[in-house]
């Protein structure tokens, strides 16, 4: 089984992080600017070939922008490729881990975006349900930039039964619902933490809310009833991450 990374970006990433996944290289002919030019430097760094094609032959392997760069790449190897078994051994040996959980995401739009501000925030894994839940496609690689390639993703049969593994380990369950009572930034973090974000619309199905240890909210003074998930998965990250500095 083979898959499609594409942008220069993402690529990068690839080339430096797991030049081995990569099985070819496509890079636009007509295109020879700094960018392009550092990326052919890399890959001929790491052993990594390249054809040079025409634009018209990217487009028609690609639907999305795909700036000059299209990569077809092995599956995930090793620490990032965790299976659920594997869920629970991986983060008994991690540190006060902070955990992202996406309940229902289902555009890969939302993924990408979601696993970018993941790994900033230095999050130790991401759990989805294996249905009802956005594909690691390549559209959600390209919004990722190179986030995708590095944050292990796990995809769970039962996500409640999940999370009471989790809790099991110690961590608590922060779920985030507009009818929580709570904001986030009153809501200790520093803790380990799994923090789940549900759908928009819907939001955490009931008995992913059931599950939860703590529900908290985002505080909303326009008119507007909810952020895109992706900006509210950023947000509520990032208070973990200040309040786990001392912030």
């Amino acid at each position: 089984m083979t898959d499609l990374a594409y942008g220069i970006h993402a690529v990068d990433v690839l080339l430096r992080r797991s030049p081995e996944r990569i099985i070819s290289l496509s890079v636009q002919s007509d295109r020879n600017d700094k960018r392009i030019q550092g990326l052919l430097s890399l890959a001929q760094n790491q052993g990594v070939g390249v054809d040079r094609v025409s634009k018209a032959d990217l487009d028609a392997a690609v639907a999305e922008r795909h700036q000059g760069v299209v990569a077809i790449i092995k599956p995930r190897q090793g620490t990032n490729a965790l299976t659920e078994r594997d869920l629970t051994d991986f983060l008994a040996g991690v540190t006060c881990p902070l955990v992202l959980v996406l309940d229902g995401v289902t555009d890969p739009h939302n993924l990408g975006a979601c696993l970018r501000s993941a790994d900033a925030a230095g999050v130790a894994v991401v759990v989805v349900p294996k249905d009802n839940s956005a594909e690691l496609n390549a559209v959600a690689r390209k919004v990722a930039s190179g986030a995708a390639e590095v944050i292990p993703l796990v995809r769970v049969t039962n996500l409640a039964r999940t999370l009471r593994s989790l809790k099991e380990l110690g961590i608590w369950i922060v779920g985030t619902t507009g009818d929580a009572d709570t904001l986030v930034y009153d809501q200790d973090l520093s803790i380990p933490t799994a923090l789940v974000m549900g759908a928009e619309g819907p939001g955490m199905r009931r008995l992913t809310t059931e599950a939860c240890d703590f529900l908290v909210k985002l505080p909303m003074a326009g008119d507007v009833s909810s952020l895109n998930v992706s900006v509210a998965t950023g947000i509520c990250l990032f208070e973990a991450v200040r309040q786990r500095r001392g912030g």
